[in-house]
């Protein structure tokens, strides 16, 4: 992860605003995808606003990136042992983050009771933000109808990695009816 000088960042920032997607990004500048998608994140976040100094820009990106990589490293490990989170849970994604108007899911998996589960997955402690999060994304399925109606159960996960706190423990949200 190498530092960005002031005007690839300007220029990635640009085309983020623009519009063009991280691929076609990285085919016209040479970052990172993981880089660019630091970038989106932190200036969705408002992080560009208040912060002006290069030195501490890349290392919010790095640290951004970093949290990207072991958050989809945790979700790979935990889609093969999803058994380990919770007995009889079966992942009904098809092997992708689902898209819902609050954001992306990082796993939806449903329960041995037919409960949709929302499972969000976090590299370090959860907060208040997290929790927010994963009850706009069950808001999301269930408004919509999608895997959550009036008629049936939505709960959700919010899965810490242990290895980035000593705090961590899993949380359980829901069971939630409309």
């Amino acid at each position: 992860m190498s530092d960005l000088s002031p005007e690839l960042r300007a220029e990635i920032l640009r085309l983020l605003r623009e519009g063009v997607d991280a691929t076609e990004i990285g085919r016209r500048t040479g970052a990172t995808r993981g880089r660019i998608n630091a970038i989106k994140a932190n200036l969705t976040r408002g992080t560009y606003e208040s912060v002006q100094n290069a030195e501490t820009l890349n290392e919010i990106e790095t640290s951004t990136e970093t949290t990207f990589g072991l958050e989809r490293d945790l979700q790979n490990a935990l889609r093969r042992h999803i058994a380990d989170l919770e007995p009889g849970l079966t992942i009904i994604d098809d092997s992708k983050e689902r898209k819902v108007p609050a954001g992306f899911i990082d796993i939806t998996a449903r329960d041995r009771d037919g409960a949709t589960v929302v499972i969000e997955l976090k590299a370090g402690t959860a907060d208040r933000e997290a929790i927010g999060q994963i009850l706009a994304y069950m808001g999301d399925l269930m408004e919509n109808n999608w895997l959550c109606s009036r008629d049936s159960c939505c709960r959700g996960f919010l899965a810490p990695d242990d290895r980035c706190s000593s705090r961590s423990t899993k949380h359980s949200v829901g069971p939630v009816r409309s």
